[in-house]
């Protein structure tokens, strides 16, 4: 009956945690439907044009080349979509700032001109009247749109995590490729590019199993396995790509006055502000959509509380308290600063040895993602122990730790951290035995509070 209720408990906890594979399982086909929006918000959600723009879109197709990546043998399909055209047509027609007219099939409408053309004269030729053969000219374009998709980067990241104890798992993958657009506005009067584009989008793949494996009888194995996969539709991706860069063609230029928006001077001045701001974001965004921010002033205070455990000439060391402060400040640089720190700790064996310890310290610290929530930092420096402050006694000593520091806000910090502290001596302990030193760990958790402006602002770089 145990084996059965555990078989019970596995499955149920196997189910719940890849309840969304169940509930939304494909078991029918689905009908047709209308093609699905992008939720992305525009600046332009609510600015309207004050004359619609004829443009021409002749081609704007995959010029990667690539093909899908599979496992094993080859493939002829294409990464990217070769309908970029129709996609960029369907987004020129939804900005509600130009008119796009047929361009890509000029052949096939000229075709049919000719056709309606030539019907009409045969038929005022046998109705013997004297009517018009004409139809009205077709429209011309000021400005024609071309570019295409220049890039599909696959797996610039990838990664996972995934656990199994006593026959029960499960692991989670991932996976991001990058799409690359240009797109750019050409007069048809003189051949001038009037403004060029550039836009980026990411295409995200995740997958979650979990497994049980176990023997509930000498004879019997059980097997569970489920999971789900979910890729994000790279024709999406496109579409995406696409409307942002009508979106970034129409704001640039209305800036630089190629178009004129309703409202004059004040919407163009509202629609400035706001590109304004997210191209600020943009500069503070890595490659991989990591938002960089300047979020450490350039002084900080921190205290932090934890447990000290000798290493010394005794043996069944016991934890102690250990309790700190410290000053850190910055050296012109966010990932680099000076930490002066004071101390109480009490270090303990069994029934041998019991001593409480006030510590001074210098550190340089090194935080090696300054600009994120998360960051781990390493540090270093040398130190004083003094077991007694009314007796003059030193133990000096060198400390090096590392740990993790999480910011929920700007200005204050979550840290946990390990440290071990190396004598300089084997007097610690009040006991000289052997050759190595005494030495001791110190692990804690504490709180940083920054103060001031950070000493310059966020510029992402390419490879973050």
């Amino acid at each position: 009956m145990r084996k059965f209720f555990k078989f019970i408990i596995c499955s149920i906890l196997l189910v719940l945690t890849s309840c969304g594979a169940y509930f939304n399982q494909p078991f029918n086909a689905s009908k047709a439907r209308i093609g699905e929006n992008t939720s992305r918000k525009s600046i332009l959600d609510t600015i309207l044009p004050l004359n619609e723009t004829i443009v021409g879109v002749y081609k704007f197709r995959d010029q990667t080349g690539q093909y899908k990546l599979v496992e094993n043998g080859s493939t002829f399909s294409t990464a990217v979509t070769q309908g970029g055209t129709s996609i960029l047509l369907k987004s020129l027609e939804e900005s509600k700032w130009f008119k796009p007219i047929e361009r890509e099939n000029i052949g096939n409408l000229l075709n049919e001109r000719q056709i309606i053309r030539s019907t009409r004269q045969e038929y005022a030729k046998d109705a013997n009247e004297d009517q018009t053969t004409s139809i009205p000219p077709l429209l011309f374009a000021g400005i024609i749109l071309e570019g295409g998709v220049v890039s599909y980067d696959s797996n610039i990241i990838t990664g996972g995590s995934g656990a199994r104890y006593f026959g029960v798992g499960g692991s989670t993958e991932y996976r991001q490729d990058r799409i690359t657009i240009y797109l750019r506005a050409v007069s048809t009067s003189s051949g001038r590019i009037l403004k060029n584009v550039y836009v980026s989008k990411t295409i995200l793949s995740q997958g979650i199993s979990a497994n049980l494996f176990r023997y509930v009888d000498i004879k019997r194995l059980l097997e569970v396995e489920t999971g789900v996969t979910k890729n994000e539709p790279a024709q999406l991706a496109v579409k995406e790509a696409i409307d942002k860069a009508v979106e970034v063609l129409i704001v640039e230029g209305i800036i630089d006055g190629l178009w004129v928006p309703k409202g004059g001077e004040e919407t163009i001045k509202l629609v400035k502000e706001k590109y304004l701001i997210e191209k600020e974001e943009l500069e503070s965004t890595a490659l991989l959509d990591r938002k960089l921010e300047d979020r450490r002033g350039k002084f900080g205070l921190s205290i932090s509380g934890g447990t000290a455990l000798i290493d010394g000439d005794y043996s069944n060391p016991k934890e102690g308290i250990a309790i700190n402060s410290s000053i850190k400040i910055f050296l012109k640089n966010p990932n680099l600063s000076l930490n002066l720190g004071m101390g109480y700790f009490r270090l303990e064996n069994e029934q041998v040895f019991k001593e409480g310890f006030v510590s001074l310290d210098t550190n340089f610290e090194y935080n090696l993602l300054p600009y994120d929530s998360f960051s781990p930092f390493i540090y270093a420096g040398l130190g004083v122990a003094i077991p007694n402050p009314r007796d003059i006694k030193l133990y000096t000593k060198f400390q090096y730790g590392l740990g993790l520091e999480y910011l929920p806000v700007n200005n204050i910090g979550i840290k946990i951290f390990g440290e071990q502290n190396l004598m300089f001596n084997d007097k610690l302990d009040l006991l000289v035995n052997g050759k190595r030193n005494d030495y001791f760990w110190r692990f804690g958790v504490g709180l940083n509070i920054y103060i001031g402006k950070p000493y310059k602002s966020v510029k992402a770089k390419f490879f973050e």
